[in-house]
């Protein structure tokens, strides 16, 4: 078990109530007696591969077990690290034990996931088997755990998203892991999590063929393999309860001073909740850890539950995760940056100490921002915030809006209502103001042009099994990163060449150009004024600091959402955002040029629309954020794919529901 637990107990399997040792490594928390036939120090420190002549360097001990080593190993010719796993073959000279050992090298090899543990090379020599995996410098959540002692729920929703992305792809192919706990869920030096240790890992049996072994680690093991019943995926849903439970609160669910009481625990399903977790974390939990294998949530109803879908999720995190909480709110990512600025402008500052007394005080807060979110949800909102106001518009009588239908006649509706939040626009433009005015679009007239143009594209695009090729355009001008901090001052972005904009809750918007000097703000539509930055006027100066904020919260702590290189900033023309636009599966934006840009939250695709040259095109990033750009006129006749087709309907539903 990990070793931030009281009790620990090695991963075990039985059969017919013999206990067996297993090949594999365990939690950093159990070491086995050391072997003295062999110490870490009698192997040879350059390893060769004698197939392929390869020389290996081998490196300090990551982690140990029953019968095998894990050492960080390099390639001496490329300078590539591994995860290599060293079994001597005097500890699997039993014919049961080397096939045991084949098995997991057979199906971890098969396997290719952004979530799980690569598996890149294995080969022999006389004295042991190696095995060449992924290398996760940040190495296990165990022992992010026990440097943490707790992870906050966005972090939880981070890591929980990437586990179930990786076992819903080994269900998919039929793969049970069998033994999920925090030492076998890795971190690399981006954050993502890896899945990995496929040494119990199984294929699914019918339920009348499973083998009655139980295997796996005990504080994670589920009622129906205690009872001899056979593992099914819903032990691995089980096991990923336990997981949750664990990363929340510190300690597994089930957690007692002898195995006997924690076995009677886990058949009898019996645990408590603390009461300062979130209402959705703990259905969730709930859901996972019922007694009644048949009763627990399939992976796709997971990802779907509430705790995922109704709470702030972080696209990355910060290596400083792995030793201390992260410093945004449950709330908002950027609140406890921006307390900063506030303490700037107006005086304040609170002890940040106080911040940090009891994390899992904010879980509290959070579930009263989920209610509040869901108030506004489910009231249809003003669409326009004036000039004169600096909070969002509320009108709690107006009646909800009815679902909008599909702009192809005869395609079936769309099944989302969409619920907007309009939390910001720009003002209009008086004829009797003193400062440049632009010949600019008006905010509804960007809209309809958009709308025009999707809906024209919808009626007449064919359906297609896959994407043309792509060209070489690049789209001028993209948000690469953005910050929703609107409850307190606005919306901020940063665009592709570094521009840095903010619109403001009172309707007015202010850009800091990519030299970081000069200011460029629209106090309504096409009024502009123009200064530096060290030379602000008076009216201006509260603004011009958070702008910088937001710039430079961006900067530190925000990654770019697409592969795309950002271009410098030469244009003449610039661009600023009029509205944009909040569902709960999207984000819209409208600039001022025509760009419309939709970010979508569950899996991070983005659709830019824009103009270059007379032609329209269409950008798509993907879940990898891998960018392909479209000339529009090329997909009217060579058709999408129906994934990107649903995302072009959902985005012109917004615009549709946007000018109801």
């Amino acid at each position: 078990m990990e070793t931030l637990m009281n009790t620990s107990y090695p991963t075990i399997t039985t059969h017919n109530d013999k206990m067996c040792e297993l090949n594999k490594i365990s939690e950093q928390g159990w070491k086995k007696p050391e072997d003295n036939s062999r110490t870490g120090t009698e192997y040879s420190r350059i390893i060769t591969d004698p197939n392929t002549g390869k020389c290996y360097c081998r490196g300090k001990v990551l982690g140990k077990g029953g019968f095998a080593k894990c050492y960080e190993m390099t390639d001496l010719s490329s300078s590539k690290v591994y995860a290599a796993k060293i079994i001597p073959h005097s500890r699997v000279s039993k014919p049961h034990q080397r096939e045991k050992i084949n098995r997991e090298i057979d199906l971890h090899r098969t396997l290719s996931h952004k979530h799980i543990v690569h598996f890149y090379h294995h080969f022999e020599d006389k004295d042991n088997i190696y095995i060449l995996l992924e290398y996760c410098s940040r190495r296990s959540l165990a022992h992010i755990l026990k440097a943490r002692k707790v992870l906050t729920e966005p972090e939880v929703r981070y890591y929980l998203k990437q586990t179930v992305s990786a076992l819903k792809y080994l269900h998919d192919l039929e793969i049970l892991h069998r033994d999920l706990k925090l030492g076998n869920l890795f971190v690399n030096d981006s954050m993502e999590l890896k899945v990995g240790d496929f040494g119990l890992a199984a294929k699914l049996e019918p339920v009348s063929n499973r083998r009655k072994t139980i295997c796996g680690t005990p504080n994670y093991l589920s009622p129906e393999v205690l009872n001899k019943q056979g593992h099914g995926w819903e032990s691995d849903v089980w096991a990923l309860g336990c997981v949750m439970y664990t990363m929340l609160l510190g300690k597994p669910p089930f957690e007692t001073t002898n195995l006997k009481e924690t076995y009677r625990c886990i058949r009898e399903a019996h645990y408590t909740i603390p009461a300062s977790l979130s209402l959705p974390a703990k259905q969730l939990i709930s859901g996972m850890l019922a007694q009644n294998p048949v009763d627990r949530p399939h992976l796709d109803d997971i990802i779907r539950h509430e705790f995922f879908t109704q709470g702030f999720m972080p696209e990355t995190l910060p290596v400083s995760c792995c030793h201390s909480a992260p410093d945004f709110h449950i709330s908002s990512p950027a609140k406890s940056f921006f307390k900063k600025a506030a303490a700037a402008l107006f005086g304040g500052k609170k002890d940040k100490a106080k911040y940090y007394e009891n994390i899992n005080r904010l879980a509290k807060e959070e579930e009263d921002i989920f209610k509040l979110r869901q108030d506004f949800r489910k009231t249809a909102i003003s669409n326009q915030i004036t000039t004169h106001s600096s909070e969002e518009g509320g009108n709690p009588s107006a009646p909800t809006r009815k679902p909008v239908t599909q702009a192809t006649a005869g395609r079936p509706q769309t099944r989302d209502t969409i619920h907007l939040i309009v939390r910001g626009s720009l003002g209009s433009c008086s004829s009797s103001s003193s400062s440049e005015c632009l010949e600019d679009s008006t905010t509804g007239t960007v809209a309809e042009a958009v709308i025009s143009v999707l809906r024209g594209c919808l009626e007449h695009m064919p359906k297609a099994d896959s994407l043309p090729r792509g060209n070489g355009y690049n789209i001028l001008k993209w948000v690469t990163k953005w910050v929703d901090y609107s409850n307190k001052y606005g919306f901020g972005y940063q665009l592709s060449d570094n521009t840095v904009g903010v619109l403001f809750n009172n309707g007015t918007h202010m850009s800091l150009l990519s030299d970081k000097k000069t200011v460029h703000q629209y106090a309504a539509l096409g009024q502009r004024s123009v200064f530096s930055v060290i030379e602000a006027p008076e009216y201006a100066v509260a603004q011009v600091t958070i702008l910088k904020y937001f710039a430079h919260y961006m900067e530190e702590n925000l990654m770019d959402g697409g592969d795309m290189i950002s271009e410098p900033d030469t244009q003449k023309t610039r661009i600023y955002l009029l509205q944009w636009l909040k569902s709960d599966r999207a984000l819209l934006m409208l600039f001022n040029d025509g760009t419309f840009q939709v970010n979508f939250y569950h899996d991070h695709t983005k659709l830019i629309l824009c103009t270059q040259q007379d032609e329209y095109l269409l950008t798509y990033i993907n879940e990898e954020r891998t960018s392909t750009t479209f000339q529009l006129s090329m997909l009217l006749s060579a058709g999408c794919t129906a994934d990107l087709r649903s995302r072009l309907e959902y985005a012109l539903n917004m615009l549709l529901q946007r000018c109801n």
